[in-house]
């Protein structure tokens, strides 16, 4: 017989579990907490000047083109892309946190709209908006030295985390009898990880760097 964890959860003879009802509603408050957070990072009345809005939009559509070009895709949801995570990551880098957050959750719904799959309310919003807005958690290196790498890789982390949660949460029985978050760790790494590693590697040789050094120059004149 399932049992309840907390009242959150729901647990299953063979160890796997699923949200109850009330942690439907639990996760949905902590997106919504998460969304108040991108409004109030988004700096109330203040709005995106003309220049940053022709950047993300570029930024979307680069991501959506490379999205199209899978080099892998996993039969459960996940592929290997041409670098669409970078662009988003890339906006925040110029940009800051806010203006990144904002044309990620923008392009997590494009995407969903485009490809969506979805099996409860809760799961898509986990899985597009709020994961992609992660990507532009990258601002937070915007002013630093290295910061395009390091923060492509705290964007990159932050969207793994959410499919991470996604995969434990909604997806266990695609884990057969498997230790449902060892599963979902190694799932999500086996796309995430390998895309990550060649952009990084592309983004480390002298010449690519001096190339976004001088966008980020262009991208900053007033």
């Amino acid at each position: 017989m399932p049992k309840n964890l907390f009242n959150f959860f729901i647990v299953t003879e063979d160890g796997s579990f699923y949200p109850s009802l009330a942690g439907n509603i639990a996760l949905l408050i902590i997106i919504g907490i998460l969304f108040i957070a991108i409004l109030a990072l988004s700096g109330g009345n203040k709005k995106l000047s003309a220049k940053q809005l022709a950047f993300s939009a570029v930024a979307m559509t680069m991501a959506v083109i490379t999205s199209i070009f899978t080099v892998y895709e996993l039969p459960f949801g996940g592929s290997i892309t041409l670098f669409r995570m970078f662009f988003i990551c890339f906006i925040g880098y110029l940009y800051g946190s806010k203006v990144g957050i904002i044309t990620g959750v923008a392009y997590g719904i494009l995407d969903f709209i485009l490809k969506p799959f979805a099996i409860t309310l809760i799961q898509p919003l986990l899985d597009y908006p709020v994961a992609f807005g992660c990507l532009g958690l990258a601002g937070v290196f915007s002013k630093s030295k290295h910061g395009l790498v390091k923060g492509y890789i705290l964007g990159v982390a932050g969207r793994y985390i959410c499919h991470v949660l996604t995969g434990i949460i909604y997806f266990y029985e695609y884990a057969e009898g498997k230790n449902v978050v060892i599963y979902s760790l190694t799932y999500n790494a086996s796309y995430i990880v390998p895309e990550a590693v060649l952009t990084i590697g592309i983004l480390l040789i002298p010449t690519v760097k001096q190339a976004f050094g001088l966008v980020k120059e262009m991208a900053l004149e007033s």
